[in-house]
This record gives C-alpha cells, structure tokens and sequence, in this order.
C-alpha cells in the first residue's frame, strides 16, 4: 500500500499542533502559512477526518482524533531521524539534518560564522538554526524540534545535558562618553544605582540581577526590552548602561553609535556550551558539530 502522506506533512501536523496556530507553526518551521493550512487540508481529506478544530480567535486545537495523530506523527518523525543516525553510523559519513538552536542573545555574534565553518566542512548536513529564548530552547528540545542548541549554563534542568565550551566574564555596556567608560573595570556598587536598560528574557534576567542581590543591591531599571539591538541602540544613545557576556568586534550598536565594554568585577562568569536532549550525542552529525564547536570556540572567541 503506497504511504498517503509525506514526512514533510507530518512536521507540519507536529507544529501545528504544538504552537496552536498555523501562522506560528510556518515560522517555526520557516515555510509560509498558506503552505502549513494545505498540507493539514490534505491529511484530512486522505485519512478522512478532522485533525483540528478552527476557531478564529482561539487558532487550532486538535480534536481527540487530532492529537492521536499529532503523538503518531512525532513518534514517525523521530523513527525517521534515527534512520539518518543508521546511515551515518554505518557509513561514517556525516551528513543528513541538524536544528540547532541559538540564544538569541548572542546568536548574530556566534552562530553565523559557526555555521558557516562547519557547513564547509560537512557539506552534506542539511543545517537549520533557530534563534530562541532559554526557556524556548528547552522546550524545543525535549520535543525534538532542535537536535542541540547554544546556549548558557543557566538553570540547564537535569533532564538535558550540557557540554561546556567558552567561559565569558560579564561586561557593563555602556556609551563611549560615559564617565565610567575609562575605567579597567566597574562593580555592582558602581552600577547600581545608574539608569539601566534591562534585556528583559527568561533566565537572562535572573542572571542580570544575580550581579547585584549578593551585595544586597537592586539596579536602577528604567528600560526593558526583549531584543538585543534595541538595548544596544539605547545603551550607545545614552539612556542607559546594560550588561553582556559576548564582546562583538567592533564595539558599535545596530544604529552606528559606538559602544564601551569594561569588566564587571567580582560577579561569577556565564559558561557557553552546547546543551543536547537526553541520548543526543549518540547521533554521529551532533559529535561532529560538538567536536566543532570545542576547536573552533576557542578561549577567547566569544570576547
């Protein structure tokens, strides 16, 4: 009996019904919504029955039909990932899909070139990247959307596995006529209580304010923002200072307006490193893009 649906479609039904909406699961997987509503219109019409309930306010839920198919269609999904690993393990090629997702905080400063390099390298692997929030990049790899994902060591839960790589001391960003701006280094006392603008993402925050609470200090935030050229363009405009972990070469924000970056004394360092579900190293195409990451993250690379 010849198979009545493609893989492809199978991730569609996947996203769709883990984001809820059509137009969130084309952006996760980077094809256009018109494309998510066919392949859905045509797995019900080929096992004919509903797989979703449309409502226009509320996007897709799946009815009880919907998500036995969507867990089915997951299980496929990873049947078909090891049926790569087989191959690459057999062959010792390595070749065949990688998703890697990046921190969004640091993902135009490492991720490009890194990819770029390892591409070369393996042009056979068929690379996706995904730029996230840390709690997205969690989610996305217990749910194998992400085969292993860029990140900092923060609050990584026991149920993944992180793989150290580059060890990043803090860095107060601030603009280049600031008065602190000459300064070898600055501390939480110093920083406290001027005007901050706050990268306001999951666990990020958290670790900004870590750099205050054991001097028993609160920052003075008067801007949050969820993007990283924003805070960077408001930090080099003068509204305020921030703090990073990345040094980007050269020191300028997204607008042109130069940027300074002086050390942060006595505040714990962020790791970077790769963070893999649980049994992910035992794909060949992750030990290669590990093994990548470790010679070409070198101390240093990120600052």
């Amino acid at each position: 009996m010849a198979l009545r649906f493609t893989l492809r479609q199978l991730e569609y039904l996947v996203a769709v019904g883990e984001t809820g909406s059509i137009a969130a699961a084309a952006d996760r997987v980077n094809v256009s919504s018109p494309s998510i509503s066919a392949a859905i219109a045509q797995l019900e019409q080929e096992f004919g029955l509903p797989l979703f309930v449309r409502r226009h306010a509320q996007g897709l839920s799946p009815t009880q039909g919907g998500r036995q198919f969507v867990a089915e269609a997951r299980a496929v999904l990873a049947a078909a990932g090891r049926l790569n690993d087989l191959a690459n393990a057999i062959t010792g090629q390595v070749r065949g899909p990688l998703n890697v997702a990046c921190l969004q905080t640091f993902a135009q400063v490492v991720l490009p070139g890194l990819r770029r390099s390892f591409t070369a390298r393996y042009p056979e692997v068929d690379f996706h990247q995904f730029e996230r929030h840390q709690a997205e990049i969690f989610d996305g790899l217990r749910q194998a959307r992400f085969d292993c994902a860029l990140t900092y060591d923060l609050d990584i839960p026991p149920d993944l596995e992180f793989q150290p790589l580059l060890t990043l001391p803090p860095y107060a960003l601030l603009p280049k006529d600031h008065p602190l701006a000459a300064r070898d280094q600055v501390t939480a006392q110093d920083l406290a209580p001027l005007p901050m603008v706050m990268l306001d993402l999951p666990f990020s925050t958290d670790y900004f304010l870590q750099v205050f609470r054991p001097h028993g200090l609160r920052p003075h935030v008067v801007e949050r923002t969820r993007d990283i050229g924003v805070m960077r363009a408001m930090v080099a405009n003068g509204f305020g200072y921030s703090i990073a972990n990345i040094r980007p070469a050269p020191e300028i924000a997204p607008d042109g307006q130069p940027l300074v970056m002086v050390p942060i004394a006595g505040v714990a360092s962020l790791t970077l490193g790769l963070v893999l579900a649980e049994g992910g190293r035992g794909a060949l195409v992750i030990r290669a893009f590990l093994d990548h990451c470790r010679a070409t993250l070198a101390p240093g690379a990120g600052g």
